[in-house]
């Protein structure tokens, strides 16, 4: 379970005149490694603005793990994310036509792209690495898609709200997870959805102590390996490059902090596939049988 320490009494400060129809309560809460900005907003606390926080993670523009990772991606379709994540994550939007979306992390521009083809009226997609953003301006781009560099702690920045805001298996690499939820909630509209994906905490449990799976002695994954389950926080694994970092949080921690900030759920789905690519392409996709890769939920604003 995480601890945090007892916050300082929180200082309040006027709000301009031209605010007060939104802004109900302003403190500035200064904890012992960062500065937070808060306003309230229909009684619910919601993050504006972060300053002197930890440094944002950004392994994509390691040239070693870029390379990895668009290898896979790019060369061939028989990959977790176009066989498992993206089918789900599509199948769970609302219809996009007209629609302003966000998207979180939006690496390379697969969904970004997708989501212009679908209709959408504007797709502005953010993501910490360089080398992402400049494959995606390259190769994805489209007259209604806009690539920003911004790290998913920053999204607070942005100046406008959207009626979707959505996310691909980036929210592992944030600390904060509560933080982010507040700033989520913040850029949407009243009516809008929220839509995304991230490794699903049966995964992200791996601590690289033990193997991640039992097998036979011909290779075949006999059963998934977890423990620690319930020990929540930073992992540093080696995958394709050592020290890769991610935070692990329990199942019930993940709903709780939709709950709390505001979120109905309405949909979630376990990551899963057909028993004839798992049957055809046994080395990748054999361990899916024993636990799901990724979770997906589909959430509205409680109004």
């Amino acid at each position: 379970m995480r601890v945090r320490p007892p916050l300082p009494a929180p200082k309040k400060r006027q709000i301009s005149t031209e605010n007060r129809r939104f802004l109900f309560l302003y403190t500035i809460v200064t904890f012992s490694h960062k500065k937070v900005d808060y306003i309230k907003i229909n009684n619910k606390k919601v993050c504006v603005g972060m300053r002197n926080r930890m440094a944002m993670q950004n392994i994509y523009d390691n040239e070693i793990f870029f390379e990895d990772f668009k290898k896979k991606r790019i060369n061939s379709t028989i990959n977790f994310n176009d066989c498992i994540e993206t089918p789900i994550l599509l199948a769970m939007l609302p219809d996009l036509h007209g629609k302003s979306i966000l998207d979180i992390g939006c690496g390379m521009g697969q969904h970004a792209k997708q989501y212009s083809d679908m209709g959408a009226k504007s797709v502005l997609g953010i993501d910490i690495s360089e080398k992402m953003l400049e494959y995606a301006r390259k190769n994805l781009c489209s007259d209604n898609i806009t690539y920003h560099q911004m790290a998913l702690e920053d999204i607070c920045g942005l100046d406008q709200i959207f009626d979707l805001v959505t996310s691909s298996l980036v929210f592992d690499y944030v600390q904060d997870f509560d933080e982010l939820l507040l700033n989520v909630y913040a850029l949407m509209k009243d009516d809008a959805e929220f839509v995304f994906s991230m490794s699903h905490p049966m995964a992200t449990a791996y601590d690289g102590k033990y193997p991640r799976y039992t097998r036979s002695e011909s290779g075949e994954r006999l059963y998934a390996n977890i423990n620690n389950y319930f020990v929540e926080g930073q992992r540093k694994i080696t995958w394709v490059v050592d020290d890769y970092e991610l935070y692990h949080r329990t199942f019930s921690s993940i709903l709780n902090s939709l709950i709390n900030a505001g979120f109905l759920i309405e949909e979630c789905q376990e990551s899963k596939i057909s028993d004839e690519l798992r049957t055809q392409y046994p080395d990748m996709f054999g361990g899916t049988i024993h636990r799901p890769d990724f979770v997906f939920f589909r959430c509205k604003k409680a109004m």
